[in-house]
């Protein structure tokens, strides 16, 4: 569904609302930070530089957003104990946890399959998938602790309809949209949380740089444009929607 890019959010949207993102250190991630930020919620950081944490916490600061909170990960190298370490840390400062944005990702290139290298492939569906997975369910207990939880996963339309040298990350998207029907149906009848997909389309990113050297940038929207849906799936006016998945943005012409 793509009903909602057009959806303008009041001031305090978010008010009150803890919201960790991952891959939170630039691209959509970082954009996603500052909006939410911006909206009223207190954002914990969660991405593999630390310095790049830490500008966007300064940016937040500066424009006078709540205290955020800095947990640096690297998928890649993230164990079950690191994810239970990032609950226990949320629920000491915090209580409770109000929404989750999973945008980390890894392209992995694109390449035939035939010339896949198997460690590349664990790479990615370790950053894409199961690492996002392990996250969410350490983090359910905080999640049920609020009378209002959005988890929002990141699509792709390469999730939706397979393309030939997409290899790992398609596969890994297609993995994501399932993961989100199946944890969606488990968790309607007896929490209050709802589990989307959310697909940002062409956007100005390095991983769109990476995927498509020749585009032109300039023809592409920025992470901060499609907002908009980001800010909807995670705010209250989504309530009795989960388990779908949108598009933050028109589909490409």
């Amino acid at each position: 569904m793509s009903c909602k890019i057009d959806y303008q959010a009041p001031p305090g949207l978010l008010a009150g609302r803890v919201i960790l993102v991952t891959g939170a250190g630039d691209g959509i991630g970082r954009a996603a930070a500052l909006s939410y930020a911006a909206h009223g919620a207190t954002v914990v950081l969660l991405g593999r530089t630390l310095g790049k944490l830490e500008a966007v916490y300064d940016e937040i600061e500066a424009q006078g957003g709540a205290q955020p909170a800095i947990f640096p990960l690297n998928f890649e190298g993230a164990t079950h104990k690191d994810y239970q370490e990032l609950a226990d840390r949320i629920g000491s400062e915090f209580g409770r946890l109000d929404g989750v944005l999973h945008n980390a990702g890894l392209l992995g290139g694109l390449r035939p399959f035939a010339d896949y290298e198997p460690e590349l492939w664990e790479r990615v569906m370790q950053v894409n998938i199961n690492g996002p997975i392990w996250m969410t369910r350490a983090l359910l207990p905080l999640l049920e602790a609020s009378p209002d939880a959005s988890v929002i996963f990141t699509s792709s339309g390469v999730g939706r309809r397979g393309r030939a040298l997409w290899g790992a990350y398609a596969v890994s998207k297609f993995a994501t949209e399932g993961f989100v029907q199946v944890l969606a149906a488990e968790l309607e009848a007896e929490t209050a949380i709802r589990v989307n997909s959310l697909n940002p389309g062409r956007t100005r990113t390095a991983m769109r740089a990476e995927a498509a050297p020749d585009e032109d940038p300039a023809t592409l929207r920025t992470p901060e444009a499609i907002m908009p849906t980001y800010l909807w799936l995670m705010g209250p006016d989504s309530r009795g929607h989960t388990g779908e998945r949108f598009d933050a943005q028109p589909p490409a012409r």
